[in-house]
């Protein structure tokens, strides 16, 4: 609900600047997708970035290389796998609501 709360001023400090916005990342579960919903109102469209957990595990492992993260494979399979539960249910809500653009 914080979230929810910083993204809500932060839009509605700028409703007259902009033809819209682009928030990265959110929502993550159905649940903040409805409360977005009920609360800020229904996104025009939402992009989900569609690629296989073989390339977000290699592009992550990658990055580690190249950080101070120390994720090993394991690790980083396990985020995907959650990754991928709680965003299933959010792209089959908007894909039924002719919402949702696939990127490949």
């Amino acid at each position: 609900s914080i979230v929810l709360e910083l993204l809500k001023e932060a839009m509605v400090s700028r409703l007259g600047d902009t033809k819209g916005f682009l928030i990265d990342g959110y929502p993550r579960d159905l649940k903040e997708a409805e409360e977005f919903e009920s609360k800020i109102g229904e996104p025009k469209l939402v992009f989900c970035l569609d690629c296989s957990a073989e390339t977000m595990s290699s592009h992550l492992l990658v990055s580690n290389q190249s950080t101070q993260h120390s994720d090993n494979a394991g690790t980083i399979n396990e985020g995907i796998e959650s990754y991928y539960q709680a965003s299933e249910p959010v792209i089959a809500y908007y894909e039924k609501k002719t919402q949702l653009c696939k990127v490949n």
